[in-house]
């Protein structure tokens, strides 16, 4: 397959750029500077110039596709716009799936499960109910599951929060350890018992070739290959590789303490992928999350 990706030079992107190529796919990225296309022609990808926001590209380089993955995601950060992103991601699965309608062909759209049913195990086949914290990307997903309705062989590969491995310099796991080292304790809330489903990098992306390739119409799937790590396991870890004191702090004191994460750090978020794995024969095979942060990998700096 020739396989058109949007956000291919970014931390799951770029591991899923691999894994297509790896099983023998062509592909072919979307660039927007010249480091990006360096980077993809470095391993072997072809380069398509443009960025979300470039409609007229994203339409281009679907249209000369045999499947589209849209891996494109903005790291939450204090100067995040979640409805700004949304709006945007919105606009760019819209122009993409006009292009692909009618043909069968795969697109994959990326989504997360991250605080859709607080503590209340969250599967495949679960309702949405939005909430504060889900509601701006929903429609996003939702709008390109839809598409297999005008002959788009549409799906959703739902990740957990902490998609972890080497590289990752951004995501949760590596902000909760830059924040450990600047106040000098790695913190979890109360008891610390609420848990995050994860998964590595490499699983991830193995997930993302297994949809293109055969993921039916309408297909929402779960990246998760750990349904749940306590999010004391978590701190424990990080302040043991920190030589730091791992504490509980009140939900009044989360604010000041994990900045723009606070609202995340106490939700209790587990996450079946059993559905995923039966449909597609998907089997995690990397390190799991405390395993990998045992590694140390993320502490280098």
């Amino acid at each position: 397959m020739r396989v058109f990706v949007a956000g291919a030079t970014g931390y799951v992107g770029s591991a899923v750029v691999r894994e297509l190529l790896e099983a023998g796919h062509k592909v072919v990225g979307l660039a927007r500077s010249d480091t990006s296309a360096a980077a993809l022609t470095r391993v072997g990808a072809d380069v398509h110039r443009g960025d979300i926001e470039d409609l007229g590209s994203l339409c281009a380089g679907a249209a000369a596709a045999d499947g589209v993955i849209y891996a494109a995601n903005k790291h939450i950060s204090e100067t995040t716009d979640p409805v700004a992103r949304a709006q945007a991601e919105l606009n760019a699965v819209a122009v993409i799936g006009s292009e692909l309608a009618g043909t069968d062909k795969p697109f994959v759209v990326t989504s997360g499960v991250i605080g859709r049913t607080p503590g209340r195990l969250l599967t495949e086949q679960t309702p949405d109910v939005p909430s504060a914290l889900t509601a701006p990307r929903l429609p996003v997903e939702k709008s390109v599951i839809a598409m297999s309705e005008r002959g788009v062989r549409s799906s959703s590969v739902r990740l957990a929060p902490t998609v972890h491995g080497h590289g990752d310099t951004r995501g949760f796991i590596s902000t909760l350890i830059g924040i450990a080292r600047e106040k000098g304790v790695s913190a979890y809330i109360g008891d610390g018992s609420n848990s995050w489903p994860a998964v590595h990098r490499l699983d991830a992306a193995t997930l993302f070739r297994l949809a293109v390739e055969s993921a039916p119409a309408g297909t929402r799937l779960h990246a998760v290959a750990e349904e749940g790590v306590p999010f004391r396991d978590i701190a424990t870890t990080i302040g043991r590789r920190l030589e730091l004191p791992a504490i509980s702090l009140t939900a009044e004191q989360a604010s000041s303490h994990f900045s723009f994460l606070a609202p995340l750090v106490s939700i209790d978020s587990p996450t079946s992928s059993t559905l995923t794995r039966a449909r597609l024969g998907w089997l995690p095979t990397h390190p799991g999350l405390i395993a990998d942060i045992e590694e140390g990998h993320y502490f280098e700096q």
